[in-house]
């Protein structure tokens, strides 16, 4: 078998934020800013006719909002729907208001809406007790648990409002927007439901937060499913883009545009395998989430930082444990602690 090509970046330029291009036909990359040292966002106007099509909406800051302001005016056009591929802040975030400023329907799958929901109210096993509750059990320290508790609910920092009512997105439906069709494909692991919409026609990937050209996509697990295997659905997940052409040009949510859905999958898939590899190695005696922290992720994490990365650890804890090469260790006490498999027990 051929070895998969390198990623191409055929697009040079990058929009300034509020600002978009012209990436194919009728589509158009918008690029916002974030407050993080991820600092930006992708978004993405369709041509609909006399309309537009939004897909995803930026953190829920004044700034974005007044940026958004800018846009529309300049688009001049009415918003026809507003596409949000999943539940985080930075796509959710200005979706209900966007929804009320221009009259736009809101489209998105269920997981996703009721997950920012959960979230956003503070639902059982969604709520930061939970979350903290959780980090306790797998050993993080007093001092991170008390900034993650002073923190509080920073999901409602960047999502000010949430819509009410939803046009519900389900796998393989397809949205007739302008004269093109985009296809709906679910995928799992970084979010419940996480929709990207292919375009066969334009050969065109919105792939979200499901493939991303220089960094991994965060993948957790929540308080409410503490044995739960999103990494699992992850990689499978990914691995279903091949089937796509690898000419598709990527239209992902951090950035630029790439091709080579192959050889991004297959670079993906290694870094994970790496990690438990890494991890392997480390639980050769009894170790704790927050203990591999370091090996997972060797540098000084801020709180913000801390949340995904406790959230990461236990991900790739729990696919281990699920492919049996793991265990919970049976030393009691009240922290949850993990050894090979391949070591007796005592």
């Amino acid at each position: 078998m051929n070895a998969p090509q390198a990623l191409n970046y055929p697009i040079d330029a990058v929009p300034d934020a509020g600002q978009w291009l012209t990436v194919a036909p009728g589509v158009h990359w918008l690029r916002m800013p974030l407050p993080f040292a991820l600092d930006h966002i992708n978004l993405w106007i369709l041509d609909d006719g006399d309309a537009v099509t939004l897909v995803d909406t930026g953190f829920g800051l004044p700034e974005i909002q007044a940026l958004w302001a800018a846009a529309l005016d300049r688009l001049g056009k009415p918003v026809s729907r507003i596409v949000v591929t999943h539940f985080h802040p930075d796509h959710l975030g200005l979706a209900d208001w966007l929804s009320q400023r221009t009259g736009a329907p809101i489209w998105m799958t269920q997981g996703e809406f009721l997950m920012g929901h959960a979230l956003w109210h503070q639902l059982p096993g969604f709520a930061v007790e939970d979350t903290i509750a959780q980090f306790r059990r797998h050993g993080l320290d007093a001092e991170r648990l008390d900034a993650l508790a002073q923190r509080g609910n920073g999901y409602r920092r960047g999502v000010p409002s949430l819509p009410r009512t939803y046009r519900r997105l389900i796998d393989g439906d397809r949205l007739n927007i302008g004269s093109h069709d985009w296809e709906v494909i679910v995928g799992y692991g970084h979010a419940p439901e996480h929709a990207a919409l292919w375009c066969p026609a334009l050969d065109l990937l919105i792939s979200g937060d499901m493939l991303l050209p220089r960094i991994s996509t965060n993948v957790s697990v929540f308080a409410a499913t503490p044995h739960d295997n999103p990494l699992g659905r992850f990689l499978n997940s990914i691995r279903d883009f091949n089937n796509l052409p690898d000419s598709t040009l990527v239209l992902p949510s951090h950035g630029r545009p790439f091709q080579g859905i192959r050889a991004r999958v297959e670079q993906l898939v290694t870094h994970h395998r790496e990690r438990c590899d890494e991890l392997l190695a480390a639980c050769q005696t009894s170790r704790s989430a927050a203990e591999l922290l370091e090996t997972l992720f060797p540098r000084e994490l801020d709180t913000h930082q801390v949340f995904f990365a406790m959230g990461e650890a236990i991900a790739h804890l729990n696919y281990l444990v699920r492919e049996r090469d793991l265990r919970e260790a049976d030393e009691g006490g009240d922290v949850a602690r993990f050894i090979s498999t391949a070591l007796p027990k005592h």
